[in-house]
């Protein structure tokens, strides 16, 4: 029960990671505020109360200063001060290179996965800060990144720099929260089963190619939105205590190397 009473806000909480952060966040005893831009953010508030636990949805726009304030002003008012913001929230953006990106679609991009992040930051770290000076305890706040961010090969132009700005943002505000006892980390994901990528996934269902996804990671897999969001809880839990300014890869090893001839276990590949 590593969140007992902890007060948190999760964004893009209607489905995917930030849907199984929350529902594991609730289930360790967290009072969980789960905005979403959909009425998803309502199902897993259901999901919460028929386990027994404690949240409230609410709607938001992730990008949208107001719409972040009012989160973070909703889990102030009903939970008595915020202890942990989990900035989740993210768009693909496609996969369009370049020199077809549209600015108007690129200018979305950034405006969620990248300035929703500062905004959830900006709104969320001084209350934080103020709950901490009340209990003597520290919080955190974790960012969702990605392993587009860290180098080429992961995602479209728009989306890969948005998430890069994430690692970037990550570091700068642990930089600049320093002796708020306000922890700022990011995780980067490789291929996760979410409602970004379930066509990728029903695709390779239906055709039987299931062996083919992740297939480029050592493991060999996608990955659960659940392993994902178990990384998140750590970061944002006591145990992470001295962990400060970092982006975590959770993608089954696939950033661990540049492109090599591949192996198989035990013998070289031809």
């Amino acid at each position: 029960m590593r969140f007992t009473d902890k007060s948190i806000v999760v964004t893009g909480a209607g489905s995917g990671i930030g849907r199984a952060a929350a529902r594991q966040f609730a289930a360790e005893g967290g009072r969980v505020v789960a905005a979403d831009l959909t009425e998803g953010a309502d199902e897993t508030v259901r999901m919460i109360a028929d386990a027994g636990g404690t949240a409230v949805a609410i709607r938001i726009d992730a990008g949208a200063e107001e719409d972040v304030a009012r989160a973070v002003a909703l889990a102030c008012d009903r939970f008595g001060g915020l202890d942990i913001m989990f900035a989740n929230a993210g768009i693909s953006g496609g996969m369009a290179n370049i020199f077809d990106t549209d600015v108007a679609l690129i200018t979305e991009v950034l405006r969620v996965n990248l300035i929703g992040p500062f905004l959830a930051i900006r709104h969320a770290a001084p209350e934080i800060a103020k709950r901490g000076a009340i209990t003597g305890k520290g919080g955190a706040i974790v960012l969702t990144a990605s392993v587009a961010g860290i180098r080429s090969g992961a995602g479209s132009p728009a989306y890969s720099a948005s998430k890069a700005g994430v690692i970037n943002l990550a570091q700068v505000s642990a930089q600049q929260l320093s002796g708020s006892n306000v922890r700022v980390n990011a995780i980067c994901p490789g291929l996760t089963e979410t409602g970004m990528t379930k066509p990728t996934f029903d695709y390779a269902r239906d055709a039987g190619k299931m062996d083919r996804v992740g297939r480029l990671n050592p493991l060999r897999r996608g990955a659960q939105p659940e392993e994902l969001a178990e990384v998140a809880l750590f970061l944002a839990s006591d145990a992470a205590s001295y962990v400060n300014g970092q982006a975590i890869a959770v993608d089954g090893g696939l950033s661990s190397s540049h492109p090599v001839t591949k192996q198989e276990y035990g013998r070289t590949a031809v």
